[in-house]
């Protein structure tokens, strides 16, 4: 797909460094087959830019998802391209906050389609094309306040065809994936004390805060000041959570800290918090309570891949508040199994 029409504008001029670009992604063990497509990609968005009289170094929020979602319901191929090769490509020109547009756009991206597989394997695919009959799921590119109006119907769906229970089920293993256990089981098991490794783990993730607040970096494609670093600090929650008896009680950073505490209304502040985009949209318009509060036990789900690796086996976390539901927090309570109280709790 090319937005261009008449003379190309001469990219070199204009300094983009598609070329020393094209070499970084070369030189680091990108597949050279793709490399050619996310070259392509890019310029078409940078020729899309210039017909609204802006650049890829300085361009207005919004038209990237306006453009995406043009591009997505007509070549999904390059928009998938397009996504992929600006998340290596503004980090490259040194453009990290536009990462930020790119999340809305590419987080989750395909919760429903593995929502769609799952039903088939787990209930069969009648059922599941029951569940999804009419319905286009949203494809990666597509902007993102597309998307609650499918959850709203999904959701309805499942739970008048399977009921509740069934309905969560699904959802508990979470539909995106989970944080990455790394080294933590190790520290964990080596310290035999569950309390400690939640402190330590609360500790690590002020010290990244605040190492990204001092290095002027971002986190998550946003800058963090002292005022965030604060509010990281005051929440002991946030982070690896806190033990409340047999419960780790945490509490998720909101997606967008920064728009969150400078918010001037509760509804806008739930949307700042909430990083579905499944559900996003419906809190800003006011829709929320359309979609089926037990969409938030995928939320809850992220948490619960990483503890079921930490502890070797399946354990269930519930959502105690969520923006879905109308608070200003997201919290989960992560069942802690009895074999690790007795081993890893050391006030028993």
């Amino acid at each position: 797909m090319n937005y261009l029409s008449g003379k190309v504008n001469d990219m070199e001029e204009n300094n983009y460094q598609l070329e020393e670009f094209k070499s970084f992604l070369l030189t680091n063990n990108i597949n050279e087959n793709e490399v050619p497509r996310f070259i392509s990609a890019i310029k078409n968005f940078i020729q899309f830019l210039e017909k609204k009289n802006e650049t890829i170094s300085s361009f207005s929020f919004g038209k990237l998802i306006e453009y995406a979602d043009t591009l997505a319901s007509k070549d999904k191929q390059e928009a998938r391209d397009l996504i992929v090769g600006l998340w290596r490509y503004f980090p490259f020109i040194e453009k990290h906050h536009y990462i930020e547009e790119l999340i809305d756009i590419a987080e989750s991206s395909s919760a429903m389609e593995t929502l769609y597989d799952r039903i088939a394997e787990w209930h069969g695919e009648t059922v599941r094309n029951e569940i999804f009959k009419d319905i286009t799921i949203p494809p990666l590119g597509a902007h993102p306040e597309k998307k609650p109006h499918v959850t709203k119907i999904v959701m309805n769906r499942l739970e008048e065809k399977l009921g509740t229970e069934k309905t969560i089920e699904l959802l508990r293993p979470c539909l995106h994936g989970g944080p990455l256990v790394g080294k933590d089981k190790e520290k964990f098991q080596k310290l035999k004390d569950l309390d400690e490794f939640l402190i330590i783990k609360h500790q690590e993730f002020v010290n990244e805060v605040e190492k990204h607040r001092n290095d002027g970096t971002a986190m998550f494609a946003q800058l963090v000041d002292d005022e965030v670093l604060d509010y990281v600090k005051t929440i002991p929650t946030m982070g690896a959570g806190v033990r409340d008896d047999n419960k780790i009680i945490i509490t998720k950073i909101p997606y967008q800290i920064k728009k969150f505490l400078n918010a001037n209304s509760d509804s806008m502040k739930r949307y700042y918090w909430c990083y579905c985009p499944w559900v996003r949209g419906s809190i800003k318009d006011g829709t929320e309570k359309e979609i089926s509060r037990n969409f938030c036990y995928c939320s809850g789900g992220y948490f619960k891949l990483y503890w079921d690796e930490m502890f070797d086996q399946s354990i269930d976390v519930e959502p105690l508040q969520t923006a879905l539901w109308g608070d200003m927090v997201c919290k989960f309570a992560i069942e802690i199994p009895n074999k690790i109280m007795k081993e890893y709790v050391q006030d028993l």
